[in-house]
């Protein structure tokens, strides 16, 4: 069984979740002994497609016209492409559509969470479904103080700073505005948003409500994951003020870093991430507000070891093993 990762457009994505998620699909199918290629002249028995491009749907077509079983890793939703760019929402029932389409055309489908999966079941696909969590890289994010103060140093701050990072794309539906806000609210804090967008895809509310940002608000833009571990390190706290997701492998990182972390209470994050056991919610900018001020005080617990408890259960090696389970399961089918 020799697994083919599909990689065409991978620039334009490596920047993104998915891109992310693609690394550790490589890391995880290493630890567990999988082979794989990202040739596409190889040999291969699987196609594992992680994106939606239309030529992503073409592959997949004529994989299938081969013989080839065909799995595509489900990120997207129309719920989380809504507010995301520059008229989104405008577009959102035919990016479902499309969607559809696409998924379509899998053997099997895998999505990162039970959330996810709940919401493609929706789309009546016909397909099964399977939850898999993208996964956290947890030989590399681990918490180290020196880099921490590397951090600091770098951006200026202190180390009587408190410092509050986020991090993606500047779209509404991360929580960006709700981030500026906040930074408003608490200006004896800094506030850090690790990421970038272009330009012509941020909306004119983001892209004003940046422009007249507070002065304790810092935009580095994109960094590599070896910068973006010194920060998760340095900071005070890591917020996650997003409205809808997948998974989010940011939040991954920021637990298995033992990042003290406050994230929106949301309903893909029920059942698995606990207000007050192994992570903070909040369901408004008060609720943030209060809960920053609260941890930066010391007046709440430190949950940052239960915390961790949820990115080791995702780790990149118990993906892997998921990941062989699926790519078996799928070869079988031609054995019933």
């Amino acid at each position: 069984m020799k697994v083919l990762l599909y990689t065409e457009n991978f620039k334009d994505v490596e920047k993104s979740g998915v891109g992310k998620a693609i690394e550790h699909q490589k890391k995880a199918l290493k630890k567990v002994h999988v082979p794989y290629t990202t040739n596409e002249k190889d040999e291969y028995d699987i196609i594992h497609i992680n994106t939606i491009f239309p030529k992503s749907v073409l592959v997949a077509k004529l994989n299938k016209a081969k013989g080839k079983k065909v799995i595509f890793h489900a990120h997207s939703t129309e719920e989380d492409f809504k507010n995301s760019f520059k008229f989104s929402n405008g577009v959102a029932p035919a990016f479902k559509q499309w969607l559809k389409f696409a998924y379509k055309q899998a053997d099997l489908i895998i999505t990162p969470t039970p959330y996810s999966k709940k919401l493609l079941d929706s789309y009546n696909l016909g397909k099964e479904i399977v939850p898999i969590s993208n996964g956290i890289d947890l030989d590399f994010f681990k918490r180290n103080e020196e880099e921490g103060k590397e951090f600091r140093k770098k951006y200026g701050f202190t180390k009587d700073d408190k410092i509050i990072i986020s991090v993606g794309l500047y779209i509404e539906r991360k929580g960006i505005l709700e981030f500026l806000e906040l930074a408003r609210r608490c200006p004896e804090y800094k506030f850090v948003w690790f990421g970038y967008t272009s330009p012509a895809l941020i909306t004119t509310k983001v892209n004003e409500a940046i422009k007249n940002k507070s002065d304790n608000v810092y935009f580095p833009g994109y960094v590599s994951s070896e910068e973006l571990k010194k920060a998760y390190s340095g900071c005070d706290i890591y917020i996650f003020p997003t409205k809808e997701e997948t998974e989010g492998i940011v939040l991954l990182e920021a637990l298995a870093m033992k990042a003290k972390t406050i994230i929106s209470d949301i309903p893909i994050y029920d059942g698995w991430l606990l207000d007050g056991v192994n992570i903070y919610k909040a369901k408004n900018v008060q609720e943030f507000e209060t809960k920053i001020r609260k941890i930066i005080n010391k007046e709440l617990p430190d949950l940052t070891e239960e915390g961790y408890k949820v990115a080791k259960e995702r780790s990149i090696e118990n993906i892997g093993k998921q990941l062989k389970k699926v790519y078996e399961k799928v070869i079988e089918k031609d054995l019933v």
